[in-house]
């Protein structure tokens, strides 16, 4: 696999660990992924969580937990490349973004369209900061009004991009029926994108790496992407059973149990699609079954917290603890793949092996039809 040059960052193997909240990659996993060559990703959605007392859940809870979580990483992995995701979903996404700036290589945004910079952000800051900028999308459409929008307003564009399928796990940027019916392949978004970027790459003299998400699982995928356009990939659902997963065994052993129709997209009471493990909790609220919701401090901006039936944050929160009775497990299209815990090195010598492997298949075809 080839390394990815973001500007004067080099990544040595292009995968990049995908961002699960609540509190499932925080320090642990993502500083197990960037000792590997990869890049770790820290959730920065409801990580105050882990940190408060007694359920007061607040922002100030949000900026400590992650600020300690950026800390331990550091120490973890001192020469990895380490980023966080923030969703601009969250109330203090500027907060958060402030505390990521300079203190991290990589801010991932998703949750919507990252088209204006952060309130408690100076121009000078956005503008210069040694971190790079990966806005994470769902098409080509939202890739052009992002990078166009970045071009004209500030002058410069993103560092690169994520695509993510509609095969990926947690919160997804499509409609439910898109969803349910893909239609619109994972690669056929990269090779859209890839001409969008082509004014702005000769524009601004630098390739726009591209990272493609959703679905991408084995080594043979991440070939398949490089093949499509993509540079890299954004892999969550691969590294959940692992044991540097900073999530509890029980959460992963949701995975490991599941079978491939157990993987079912599910309303989210944000508002918005999302792909889960089924489970005796997210049965009951198919039924109708409303969950006690005591909302301390609302999170999420689109959060209608007295309609609700049941408060998502907590939810992920209790499965990430082992609490599946009162909580369900966001996982990718692939989860039912997992067989056992591993290292995070066993899953890159994996990825290596396989990616090689299926190089080689594609090289000798390659050569058998230029024989003929």
């Amino acid at each position: 696999m080839k390394s990815i040059q973001i500007g004067d960052l080099k990544i040595k193997v292009p995968v990049f660990q995908g961002g699960m909240g609540v509190a499932v990659s925080i320090s642990g996993l993502a500083s197990a992924v960037a000792n590997q060559g990869g890049v770790g990703i820290i959730s920065a959605v409801g990580i105050g969580m882990k940190y408060s007392v007694k359920g007061r859940f607040t922002s100030a809870n949000n900026i400590k937990g992650f600020t300690t979580e950026i800390k331990k990483a550091r120490e973890l992995s001192p020469n990895g490349i380490i980023g966080a995701n923030i969703m601009l979903a969250v109330s203090d996404f500027d907060e958060l973004f402030k505390v990521a700036l300079n203190n991290l290589d990589i801010i991932i945004v998703g949750a919507g369209l990252f088209l204006k910079k952060p309130e408690t952000v100076t121009n000078d800051e956005f503008i210069y900061s040694k971190t790079k900028y990966i806005p994470k999308i769902s098409s080509a459409r939202a890739a052009l009004l992002t990078f166009k929008t970045w071009d004209q307003k500030f002058n410069r564009i993103p560092d690169a991009v994520v695509i993510e399928g509609s095969k990926a796990g947690g919160h997804l940027g499509f409609k439910k029926d898109e969803l349910l019916k893909e239609t619109k392949t994972l690669f056929e978004i990269i090779k859209e994108t890839r001409e969008i970027l082509i004014p702005f790459e000769q524009k601004y003299g630098h390739k726009i790496p591209i990272i493609a998400g959703g679905g991408i699982y084995s080594g043979n995928d991440i070939f398949e992407a490089v093949q499509s356009g993509a540079d890299g990939v954004k892999m969550g659902t691969r590294f959940v059973t692992t044991y540097e997963c900073d999530a509890d065994i029980k959460f992963k052993m949701e995975y490991i149990n599941s079978s491939a129709s157990d993987v079912v997209v599910i309303d989210s009471p944000v508002g918005l699609p999302g792909r889960a493990i089924n489970n005796d909790f997210l049965k009951s609220v198919t039924a109708g079954k409303k969950k006690p919701v005591k909302c301390l401090w609302k999170c999420l901006k689109t959060c209608d917290y007295k309609n609700v039936p049941y408060c998502i944050a907590e939810a992920l929160f209790n499965a990430a603890n082992g609490n599946m009775k009162d909580g369900f497990a966001f996982a990718g299209s692939n989860a039912y793949k997992a067989t056992k815990i591993e290292t995070v090195e066993e899953v890159f010598n994996q990825l290596k092996i396989q990616y090689a492997e299926a190089e080689n298949t594609y090289r000798l075809k390659d050569n058998l039809v230029q024989a003929i």
